[in-house]
């Protein structure tokens, strides 16, 4: 974390901010995107998937109706490129990207300027999903919420992120709500459906970096979605050997 020495800068800072009062309105906003895209990460996958991500959310929720806004909570949003592009086309939501890391959070309010989506997308929070679930509401998490988003969290994580996942979407969920999650999957032992050999390597890449890390079996997920009283209703397969998957109370 950057630290800002006062007291004898103080002057500087002064002119500094004088001089930028002087420029034109234009220079201003200008100088403004500039910094936007500085902070702004980007994730060429993220980027690619984001579209057929997109279609799918359209399709699975219902646009809101009534005077309140239906609530999208996005959990490791990561770059959010996902919380501004998943979140247009859908009408009546409101996105709330939420990430652990700082610098992702400064990199999901930049992408949220850059692509002038403040009516869609609310400013990000920094949160661990590992946080205490009744902790959240202190830090700015909305509850109830009306769906939970992860993508790509699932497999670059400790195993434990995955529970707090299921912990909090079944502690934070409305009555009718559902948690989508997106990502690989291991089906073949259970399921009979072959791994495909990419994401064999993408399995073995993610372990040599991080023993914690791995591509899930699903079944192994779904049985810690049970115990949060959560059923797997919707198996969506997606381009790149990606899964999305929809999980509804039981």
């Amino acid at each position: 974390m950057l630290g800002f020495a006062f007291g004898g800068s103080a002057s500087l800072i002064f002119a500094v901010r004088s001089s930028r009062a002087r420029l034109p309105l234009r220079n201003l906003a200008r100088d403004c995107v500039s910094m936007a895209a500085d902070r702004a990460q980007h994730s060429p996958a993220a980027e690619r998937n984001a579209l057929p991500i997109r279609n799918e959310l359209r399709r699975i929720l219902k646009p809101a109706s009534g005077s309140r806004p239906a609530i999208m909570l996005e959990i490791a949003a990561g770059t959010g490129q996902h919380a501004v592009l998943c979140s247009a086309e859908l009408p009546g939501w409101v996105w709330v990207p939420t990430d652990p890391d700082e610098t992702a959070v400064e990199s999901i309010a930049a992408w949220r300027e850059l692509e002038a989506a403040q009516d869609r997308v609310q400013m990000p929070i920094q949160l661990d999903v590992r946080q205490d679930p009744e902790t959240w509401l202190a830090v700015g998490v909305p509850s109830p919420v009306d769906a939970f988003f992860c993508a790509n969290m699932i497999h670059i994580a400790p195993w434990e992120c995955c529970v707090a996942l299921f912990k909090a979407a079944s502690h934070h969920l409305r009555e009718h709500g559902c948690l989508v999650t997106y990502g690989p999957y291991l089906e073949d032992v259970l399921h009979g459906i072959p791994t495909a050999p990419s994401n064999l390597a993408f399995d073995q890449s993610l372990k040599s970096r991080n023993p914690e890390w791995g591509i899930r079996k699903r079944e192994d997920v779904e049985m810690v979605a049970q115990r949060a009283g959560l059923v797997l209703s919707e198996r969506v397969q997606m381009p790149a050997n990606n899964l999305l998957l929809v999980w509804r109370r039981a």
